[in-house]
């Protein structure tokens, strides 16, 4: 009985947490007067203004130690890498020669991909510069020599895999052309005491009698020292990345071939990088389908 008279009623407690919300005698809103409730919402106030003041100007430190131009920090491209061109979603070239629409895909991905090349508008962009010495554009101090100048691939230089003697490129005789591009590092100067990087391709162990003979163009895959260093995008607006063509003559048809392009020069190591076995070369599969 005695705990049936300390049970309050639905009533009572209706009007205990309606005093709770808003108390007239102690002039109290939801436990706390006008005043501590300033208290607190000024207090909360002054904090996040000090957090977002914090915030700003470790931002502004930060940035005050970034450059437009150049990366601040970029140890982790010591080594660049290569890719190929024409590559649609894997690094592969598949085709069938009588299947006119399994290799149109490639050479439709080679004629964009070599439009800016055009000597016309390479002509119109860039520079004829002197061959097989840096291209080196100091800046005067604090001044910037800025935009820098660039300088010239013809599309030309391709010859054979240029696509303007043969708009296939090969592909239709069975002879595809595959572009290698060495990715771009700022300030990277590939050569050594005036030796040219290079580019050459061979495949893997197990395919090795299958790939026959190949072509390279520009001449022993040459990535001429005058494409370098290269400055980035915005200061160097019109760079035109130097190309290597690799031609394959005559691979065995309807087998698979492993092949591995590599980049030689005599300061990047592309041999024993644990941290990206691919740097400094790349890998992809050949096989060209031919009915017997």
């Amino acid at each position: 009985m005695a705990k049936d008279k300390n049970k309050k009623s639905s009533g009572e407690m209706m009007a205990s947490f309606k005093e709770f919300i808003w108390n007239p005698r102690t002039r109290e809103f939801l436990g706390r007067t006008a005043s501590s409730w300033g208290l607190i919402l000024l207090f909360y106030l002054v904090f996040y203004v000090a957090l977002a003041g914090l915030f700003a100007l470790t931002m502004y430190v930060m940035l005050q130690t970034l450059d437009d131009y150049k990366p601040t920090y970029q140890d982790r491209l010591a080594i660049p890498g290569l890719m190929i061109r024409p590559k649609l979603e894997a690094l592969e070239i598949v085709y069938s020669i009588e299947d006119t629409e399994s290799w149109d895909v490639y050479v439709q991905a080679l004629d964009e991909f070599l439009a800016p090349y055009n000597n016309s508008q390479q002509v119109m962009t860039n520079y004829e510069c002197l061959p097989d010495r840096y291209f080196v554009q100091e800046d005067s101090g604090e001044v910037r020599n800025n935009p820098k100048r660039s300088c010239q691939f013809n599309r030309t230089m391709l010859e054979d895999c240029s696509g303007l003697d043969d708009r296939y490129y090969g592909y239709l005789d069975g002879k595809p052309c595959v572009l290698i591009k060495l990715n771009r590092v700022i300030g990277m100067l590939p050569g050594k005491d005036g030796q040219s990087p290079f580019v050459s391709c061979g495949a893997k162990r197990e395919d090795s009698d299958k790939i026959g003979e190949l072509m390279y163009f520009p001449p022993n895959g040459t990535l001429n020292l005058m494409y370098y260093p290269y400055y980035g995008k915005k200061a160097q607006v019109n760079y035109s990345q130097p190309l290597v063509a690799v031609k394959f003559l005559n691979v065995t048809v309807n087998e698979d071939i492993n092949v591995e392009c590599k980049i030689n020069a005599d300061n990047v190591e592309t041999t024993g990088n644990e941290r990206d076995k691919f740097a400094g070369r790349v890998s992809f599969r050949l096989r060209i389908n031919k009915r017997e």
